[in-house]
């Protein structure tokens, strides 16, 4: 019995000391080791040996991305109203070493200064802009967060607020002002396209004012055209037919049938004259008959001999 309980006192006793000494990190871990209660160097993925009872793994560090919920907090805007709000911190460790001593609880110590930089970016601003400057906080607060866990090898990537709750008073007074600035769009709105038709309909109206004057002056211009055509027409057909009687004077027997046509219209309009009254002047001398017919004779030679 003796070697027997001897053999298993050194089979208990290995499996003790591959117990303290075997190490296998897992991947996207590293563990702190500490040699004599001081830092001796971090390891990473993968299957380690350690000196028993002298070396130990002190800290176990994911490398992951891991999310932090940020509570809901109370933060007074630059208007002086009080808001609620919550978010999410992302943040990744870096270094191991740093994150083991350089604080206790990093993510304890993350989440309280998000908490408190958070207050102060939004007391900078006013509620009405809380809501559309979400990003302008988000980006302040990682950067304020990340200067400060830079020695504690801790990197924050990202910080998202989830929720803005103002108070039941305050959201009905937005509820309130949102409602009158539609109507207000509205009526302003309303008035524009009645301004725009009434300036639409002027325009209308004075664009047919301008295409009547300029159909009526276009009908007075080619009114005078056609009378000046036709008064033009008459002045070539009288100045033909006086160039066809000068000829007609020059040929024989030209002279005694013009006298012969003077006396025939002479005689016409005596009779017409006789027509249209009881009483009517005869000249006392007869004979101008003769003397006028002498006279239109003279005066279609001169006109034909030019």
């Amino acid at each position: 019995m003796g070697p027997f309980i001897v053999a298993l006192a050194v089979v208990i006793v290995t499996i003790i000391v591959l117990i303290k000494t075997a190490v296998v990190v897992p991947q996207q871990n590293a563990y702190v080791v500490e040699r004599l209660g001081k830092f001796s160097r971090t390891l990473n993925a993968g299957f380690h040996i350690l000196i028993p009872f002298i070396e130990r793994v002190a800290y176990r560090h994911t490398l992951k991305e891991s999310a932090v919920d940020i509570d809901e907090q109370v933060c007074i805007t630059k208007d002086n109203v009080q808001v609620g709000v919550d978010g999410v911190l992302y943040m990744q460790v870096l270094d191991p070493g740093r994150a083991s001593y350089g604080i206790n609880n990093y993510t304890f110590a993350i989440s309280q200064l998000a908490q408190t930089t958070l207050r102060s970016e939004i007391g900078k601003i006013d509620l009405d802009r809380t809501f559309e400057e979400r990003s302008t906080i988000n980006a302040n607060v990682v950067s304020e967060l990340d200067k400060a866990s830079d020695p504690w090898g801790v990197k924050v990537l990202r910080y998202e607020i989830k929720n803005i709750n103002p108070p039941h008073d305050v959201l009905s007074a937005m509820e309130k002002q949102m409602r009158a600035e539609r109507e207000k769009r509205a009526i302003v709105l309303t008035s524009e396209g009645e301004r725009d038709a009434k300036i639409n309909q002027a325009e209308g109206d004075k664009q047919r004012v301008i295409k009547a004057s300029e159909a009526k002056k276009t009908e007075q211009i080619n009114e005078a055209e056609g009378r000046a055509q036709a008064i033009l027409a008459v002045a070539n057909a009288t100045a033909e037919g006086l160039t066809k009687v000068a000829e007609s004077l020059k040929m024989e027997g030209g002279a005694e049938a013009m006298q012969l046509r003077v006396a025939e219209q002479y005689i016409g309009e005596f009779g017409n004259l006789a027509k249209t009254g009881n009483t009517f002047v005869v000249p006392a001398n007869l004979a101008d008959l003769t003397s006028m017919m002498a006279l239109a004779t003279d005066i279609a030679k001169k006109k034909a001999g030019a």
